[in-house]
């Protein structure tokens, strides 16, 4: 009998599978077994192929497969090359120790070539957190596996390279070097004329991390401005662009010649999405959607109101907790799904309500469904709700005098690097400060908070509103240089949260 060690992809996340080989008396046969999917139960064809191909033999008895633990569902190809390893161990083929404390991930041709298969980063990082400092993968996933730190990667073209380096007959190769993500260009801030409590907005929203409702006449720049979020934010870190990256190795979003990704994402679904191709789902175990793709960036749903209600009700979980519990029939897995909401959407479905100018033609029944799309739980998850208007012609002409982005990424930085002294490793923004810890180690002074409180008696304010409005209001501090958040910051906080006394 023989063992070899592989990794399952359960949602973004891997588990080890151990790859158990019986070779004993009886007829010629080979069985299968361990919860395999079609792709998986095909391996032995394409196994038996590849073997012979290379000029190795195959077994000539009964030959029984168990991929453990036998209660996980084992999807896919890439156990395919862990199969034909345990098979040659158990023919003393390669030495019986040659793949101790090693994990193999791979496709195998019928040439025997070793093929990439998705999700070799998730893989591999669960491989070196249950301990296993080698892994063995084709070569071109090998620049993608040797992303994950403290782990040798022996990336191999063919199964007769494989055993010729596992005998010590040939040198371990290199993997290859991977090029740096080559970043499309974002479209800069500088682009947007007027809208300036707009682009306020955004500002404060990319330095604490917090949610974004613009709504307003159509052609008044809501897509324009969101579009513009990505080229404000920081730059990922080693461990997000870590989490970032095996996201998409899991989809197969990852090309092959590609190191880690350090843009936050930007992920804007059309309205048309379902709820799985949302928040995550398909057959089987499920798999991520839109939200998780999203993870550690910006989420945009534009016309917000033509999304489904079912849609935009399953984004409160992450909204909270920064994941999604999925389950289906054959299990359950969480996803990350850490992003900053941005929503858009106009007054009515024609988009003329409120219009100075123009007439609106809805009646007053399709403006309350329309707006009653968006439900309240959802926007009370909002921190930054503001109205845009249409742009005036003396907006276009003092355009020459608007920020760019890279100003605004100034001092966005210089925000959130204020924020990270005052948490620490605690909490990276300052919308994941949990509300307990605001009201009471970090609260205003009482002075300052009299607004605040006087809202949250009159009922305008909820409980969660509160915390977000405190949240908001460091923001504003930290882009204003000061020390903690003062009375005319938890003001523009209320405002930005559209609430209606806050003049008051």
């Amino acid at each position: 009998m023989s063992r070899v060690r592989s990794v399952a992809i359960v949602g973004v996340a891997g588990r080890i599978v151990d790859v158990e080989v019986d070779h004993s008396q009886g007829l010629p046969g080979f069985c299968l077994v361990g919860l395999p999917d079609a792709a998986v139960s095909e391996s032995r064809d394409r196994v038996r192929a590849a073997v012979l191909n290379s000029g190795l033999p195959w077994p000539t008895q009964r030959v029984t497969v168990n991929l453990s633990p036998a209660d996980l569902q084992k999807r896919g190809s890439g156990f395919d090359l862990a199969l034909a390893c345990a098979l040659l161990l158990v023919q003393r083929r390669i030495p019986e120790q040659s793949l101790a404390g090693a994990v193999v991930l791979g496709e195998l041709g019928l040439d025997g070539s070793v093929r990439a298969v998705p999700g070799v980063v998730p893989a591999v990082l669960a491989a070196r957190d249950a301990g296993y400092k080698r892994v063995v993968v084709a070569a071109a996933s090998g620049g993608q596996a040797a992303l994950v730190p403290d782990v040798s990667v022996l990336a191999v073209s063919d199964l007769k390279q494989l055993c010729a380096v596992l005998r010590g007959e040939a040198p371990s190769p290199t993997p290859a070097a991977l090029a740096t993500a080559a970043d499309s260009p974002v479209p800069d801030l500088g682009d947007v004329v007027g809208q300036a409590e707009a682009r306020l907005a955004l500002e404060v929203a990319a330095a604490g991390g917090h949610h974004l409702y613009l709504h307003g006449p159509p052609g008044s720049g809501k897509t324009l401005l969101v579009s513009r979020l990505p080229g404000v934010l920081p730059e990922l870190s080693d461990a997000e662009a870590l989490e970032v990256t095996s996201i998409r190795s899991v989809l197969g979003l990852l090309p092959a010649d590609v190191g880690l990704i350090r843009r936050p994402p930007f992920v804007a679904p059309h309205h048309s999405a379902s709820v799985p191709a949302v928040i995550g789902g398909g057959s089987g175990l499920p798999r991520p959607g839109a939200a998780s793709l999203a993870h550690r960036g910006v989420l945009f749903l534009d016309e917000a109101p033509e999304f489904r209600s079912g849609v935009l009700d399953s984004l409160r979980q992450p909204l909270e907790s920064g994941e999604l519990l999925v389950s289906r029939s054959a299990g359950s897995v969480r996803l990350p799904a850490r992003f900053q909401l941005a929503l858009a959407a106009n007054p009515c479905p024609c988009g003329r309500f409120g219009s100075p100018k123009l007439a609106c033609e809805c009646t007053p029944l399709q403006i309350r469904r329309y707006s009653s799309r968006l439900s309240g739980p959802v926007l009370d998850r909002i921190d930054l709700r503001v109205g845009v208007r249409p742009v005036r012609p003396p907006d276009l002409e003092q355009s020459a005098g608007t920020e760019t982005s890279s100003i605004v990424a100034a001092r966005v930085a210089g925000a959130r690097q204020a924020a990270q002294e005052r948490w620490g490793q605690r909490w990276s923004v300052n919308a994941h400060v949990p509300g307990a810890a605001l009201r009471s180690r970090w609260r205003p002074d009482p002075s300052a908070m009299a607004a605040v409180t006087r809202e949250l008696d009159a009922g305008r304010l909820s409980a969660r509103g509160l915390d977000r409005v405190l949240r908001v209001s460091w923001t504003l501090a930290d882009l204003s240089g000061r020390v903690a958040p003062t009375a005319p910051d938890l003001a523009a906080a209320l405002r930005f949260r559209g609430v209606s006394g806050a003049a008051a």
